[in-house]
């Protein structure tokens, strides 16, 4: 979705980090325009060899593990934006790492609310495509093996039906 995002706020090279094949082509169907499957300080240095060693002007990590946070802050430029989304798990920076990046870090709960109207509106119109991520649908009383399929990339997103 975050590529989705991207799209639609007018980004003109969007740069998705996945080694899970099923992500990659709904990542490229949803307006990536670059995959790097590599991790860790390969991903990193992957971003930084096609940005002309610069970094991404903004960079979304989703995740919320050790490595895709610092692969996040590591490949954003310098005065550029990290944004994550939900709650790091296990995650520490290191402050003087962090305040020598030169990187914006903002966190938090997805603000949905402020953007459901236009983004319903893109629904009905058929403009995006959102519902493309569900790719495991299971009964309500089957919610922890969602989340287990998901954990273990069976599936991208679960959708739950009563």
């Amino acid at each position: 979705m975050a590529v989705q995002s991207a799209k639609q706020m007018g980004a003109e090279r969007i740069i998705a980090m996945s080694g899970h094949e099923v992500r990659q082509k709904l990542a490229r169907e949803f307006g990536a325009t670059d995959i790097v499957t590599e991790r860790g300080d390969e991903g990193v240095a992957r971003i930084m060899e096609m940005t002309g060693g610069i970094g991404a002007d903004s960079v979304l990590e989703c995740v919320g593990t050790q490595q895709s946070m610092l692969q996040a802050i590591h490949t954003t430029r310098k005065g550029g934006y990290t944004s994550y989304v939900g709650a790091p798990r296990g995650v520490e920076l290191d402050g003087e790492q962090l305040f020598f990046a030169h990187v914006h870090l903002h966190g938090g709960p997805a603000p949905v609310r402020r953007y459901l109207p236009k983004l319903i509106d893109l629904v009905l119109e058929r403009k995006i495509n959102p519902g493309k991520v569900f790719d495991l649908t299971l009964p309500l009383d089957q919610v922890a093996e969602g989340y287990k399929a998901m954990d273990e990339r069976r599936a991208i997103k679960t959708l739950l039906r009563l």
